[in-house]
């Protein structure tokens, strides 16, 4: 069987790993509130985010998709090498995920990915070959490596001060409810939860959709950028998958770890989530669910008693964010370094 074909179905099956991988670690930080304020039962919430993670990127568009797909540029360079750059950035992606995971730290996927693939890319064809786009800027506009980092950073400030703005203008029209109110809001969170689902799935399940496609053309299967329908049905699919597997060890830390959430707080975190993380899919920028939704508590945590917010906790959860892109970059590293040297051991380097 043709090499090419080979490895490109290894890298398809490697892409489609961490899709499962994002949605089983991204699963924790949808359903955390939900679980915490009692609305649901943990099977409850996983499946209604699971229906609708699965029409996220069906319906949402191919706009992050295009921006992850095109960030860094390896069609001057061998197929096989380049399809090679590609898994190695994923399985880096990949051990961090499961790393951070099994320590129960909610840390992003979608630095992860950022991370593994820079680092991959860098050390086995250079810095040449990622879009920077640090010139781009200067002009005027955003795209490449720029592009996600700035999503990345800001995303977090605007779901903090969105939840903090929101949780205050629903104690205001609240301030003289009844108690029996927390029974309505935590009905109303089979909406939200659901409109959080959608909106991580037409965000985070195109970014596996960016990189298999990227594959395919790299691979030569496909002429030109454009998401074949199987690819979204594929990413979806693999996502959901993992959305079903949960990742009950994050849900402590979002849950309760962070601020003790009750019915309205989830409920305006989760509204706030799917805002800030939709109107970023319509943008095309990549954001992490993980620090929306982090932030999103702590904001309202903040709107509300700012002594009680656990900054302690916050602030282990802000060094993880800091140190992903770099960590999983050295993962992919290590790991394309390790490739290459096999590679010459055995004479099969090109």
């Amino acid at each position: 069987m043709n090499t090419v074909l080979v490895l490109s179905i290894v890298v398809v099956v490697i892409v489609l790993l961490f899709d499962f991988t994002n949605g089983f670690h991204d699963a924790a930080n949808i359903v955390a509130s939900v679980i915490a304020s009692r609305a649901m039962t943990p099977a409850q919430a996983v499946v209604i985010v699971a229906v609708f993670e699965f029409l996220g990127p069906l319906l949402g568009g191919t706009a992050v998709a295009n921006t992850i797909g095109k960030f860094v540029q390896l069609d001057d360079i061998p197929q096989t090498m380049a399809l090679t750059i590609i898994l190695c950035g994923l399985l880096g992606a990949i051990a961090w995920n499961l790393i951070t995971w099994w320590r129960g730290i909610p840390s992003s996927s979608s630095h992860a990915l950022v991370g593994g693939l820079v680092g991959a890319v860098t050390v086995a064809a250079g810095p040449g070959h990622v879009v920077w786009g640090v010139q781009a800027l200067f002009e005027g506009h955003v795209s490449g490596v720029m592009k996600m980092l700035m999503a990345l950073l800001l995303s977090p400030l605007i779901g903090f001060w969105a939840g903090y703005a929101i949780h205050r203008l629903m104690l205001r029209l609240l301030q003289r409810a009844r108690p029996t109110l927390n029974s309505g809001l935590r009905h109303a969170q089979f909406l939200t939860a659901a409109g959080l689902g959608f909106s991580h799935g037409a965000n985070d399940a195109q970014k596996s959709m960016g990189i298999l496609t990227l594959v395919l053309l790299l691979g030569g299967f496909i002429d030109r950028f454009e998401v074949p329908l199987w690819v979204m049905l594929a990413c979806a699919v693999a996502m959901t998958l993992g959305i079903l597997s949960g990742g009950w060890r994050i849900v402590r830390t979002l849950g309760f770890a962070i601020y003790k959430v009750r019915p309205l707080h989830a409920l305006d975190s989760q509204l706030t989530s799917a805002a800030v993380i939709f109107g970023a899919s319509a943008l095309g920028a990549p954001v992490s669910t993980t620090h929306v939704v982090a932030t999103s508590i702590m904001g309202i945590g903040a709107s509300e008693r700012p002594k009680s917010v656990r900054w302690a906790k916050a602030g282990e959860i802000a060094t993880t964010w800091v140190i992903t892109i770099p960590g999983a970059a050295l993962v992919s590293v290590l790991l394309t370094l390790s490739f290459r040297g096999i590679l010459l051991l055995t004479g099969s380097a090109p």
